[in-house]
């Protein structure tokens, strides 16, 4: 069933909506909620958890892609389970590192005083992006977007894990320098 009609189904408060998203999408949304909270379980969680928000919000809310849609409530499920985690047992559990990596540059939302300075940001990290070759582009966004794990990377990319990490802080360091000069940082 393509996105279109999954829609649809959200639209006509059909509970097929739900079956047929966790059908077609639910392994892609467990595989990023767990590469972020390091847990099978809370993944599921995460995933429950963005199915609802997309029943409340679809409609009024339309997506045009609705895979990235997901995707990105499936994300911001997992952050939040993170950082509530973390809060609460300061890293007793496995941590995604590439959070922690990327918060080096980039402030989070907390930091950032208004919507148009979150906004200045994000453009800047997609022309930053945009300018890359594909390769790079391609491990960036696995590393730092899905949380993969550096040998998960290293399967992927047919790289040893030394070089997915030096290339990868190579690409954060390069970021940096190109949002100083941007005046972002």
């Amino acid at each position: 069933m393509n996105d279109q009609a999954i829609i649809t189904l959200f639209e006509q408060r059909s509970e097929q909506a739900i079956s047929v998203s966790e059908q077609q999408y639910g392994a892609l949304c467990r595989s990023v909620a767990r590469g972020i909270t390091g847990s099978s379980e809370d993944a599921e969680e995460c995933l429950n958890d963005a199915m609802l928000t997309a029943w409340n919000a679809i409609p009024p809310a339309k997506p045009k892609n609705f895979r990235a849609y997901l995707l990105r409530l499936v994300r911001n499920a997992a952050l939040d389970r993170y950082r509530a985690a973390r809060t609460e047992k300061r890293s007793a559990q496995q941590t995604a590192g590439s959070l922690d990596e990327l918060a080096e540059i980039i402030p989070d939302g907390s930091d950032v005083v208004s919507e148009t300075e979150r906004r200045e940001m994000l453009a800047a990290v997609t022309d930053f992006l945009l300018s890359l070759p594909q390769k790079q582009r391609d491990l960036f966004v696995q590393r730092y977007w899905y949380a993969a794990e550096y040998d998960v990377l290293s399967a992927s990319f047919r790289m040893s894990e030394a070089h997915i990490r030096v290339t990868l802080s190579r690409l954060r360091k390069r970021l940096q320098k190109y949002l100083e000069k941007e005046g972002l940082l």
